[in-house]
């Protein structure tokens, strides 16, 4: 039996979280690989005769103010609300890997210099330094991911520092420093390696705010820009016509509940999992 099968036979709660998360997720999901091939109309083409329609048979989510099919623009979003959200967790895990793993291994100035440098990033809202950084460089889709990345760097590296400094004292790890194995080696095959299950869950909860906060900022206006579209996007876009047309609110913002809540139900079955296999 397989180390997760018993980690779940152990916490069977993880279950309900897991299947959650996975039905959640796996709608936006679908959405954004079906997305990829086909669309029900051209998400950015208008049409000045079909403003304001309701929900239909020919439109499932009905059709927003220049007469744009809701369904084939909320399945675009997808796209980019998925993209930007896994290349920033990207940046920030490769980021806060090679900050975190050297600062809890070697200590001392290593250590102070990075966390201090990881704290000054801290110290300030999240979602301020971001919208700081895409309004001095351009709001576009390439600066909204390496903005987010560096803003949640920090986060990864005190994950990877703390769960170094255990991992330094097991005696597997003081045996390969006496023998003379290079710390290099030590942090790349030994340390790494037993930080994944640690990582995983921050990752997945990574996932999750970070989509949070790209949609706060494309709600801005410094997100995707016209006439492509990201959830937050599309709820700014949205908001000027809710009583006219509520269902340009409601659709975009039930895929983008679905989206972090499956991210968070997915994150939280990892954890009850992986703590109750440790025990």
């Amino acid at each position: 039996m397989s180390s997760a099968n018993r980690s779940l036979k152990r916490a069977p709660g993880a279950y309900v979280f897991y299947i959650a998360g996975v039905i959640l997720l796996g709608i936006v999901v679908a959405a954004f690989v079906v997305s990829l091939f086909w669309t029900p109309f051209d998400p950015n083409a208008t049409n000045a005769g079909a403003k304001f329609i309701k929900p239909c048979l020919e439109h499932p989510f009905g059709t927003d103010n220049f007469g744009r099919d809701l369904l084939s623009r909320v399945m675009s979003a997808s796209k980019y609300t998925i993209y930007i959200s896994v290349a920033g967790v990207a940046i920030a895990l490769i980021l806060g890997t090679i900050a975190g793993i050297p600062a809890g291994y070697f200590g001392g100035y290593t250590d102070k210099g990075i966390m201090l440098l990881g704290n000054s990033i801290m110290c300030f809202p999240g979602i301020l330094l971001a919208l700081v950084a895409v309004a001095v460089f351009g709001a576009s889709v390439t600066n909204v991911i390496w903005a987010l990345g560096l803003v949640f760097a920090p986060t990864f590296a005190r994950v990877c520092r703390l769960g170094t400094m255990e991992i330094k004292e097991l005696d597997y790890i003081t045996h390969a420093r006496v023998m003379g194995v290079k710390p290099a080696r030590i942090m790349t095959l030994h340390i790494f390696p037993n930080l994944v299950s640690q990582l995983l869950p921050a990752t997945v909860i990574g996932l999750a705010n970070m989509t949070l906060f790209e949609s706060g900022m494309s709600y801005l206006g410094l997100g995707v820009q016209p006439p492509d579209a990201s959830f937050g996007k599309l709820l700014s876009d949205a908001q000027a016509y809710f009583r006219v047309a509520p269902w340009l609110v409601i659709f975009p913002a039930m895929m983008l509940v679905f989206y972090i809540l499956g991210l968070y139900f997915i994150s939280e079955g990892l954890r009850v999992s992986l703590s109750k296999g440790g025990k």
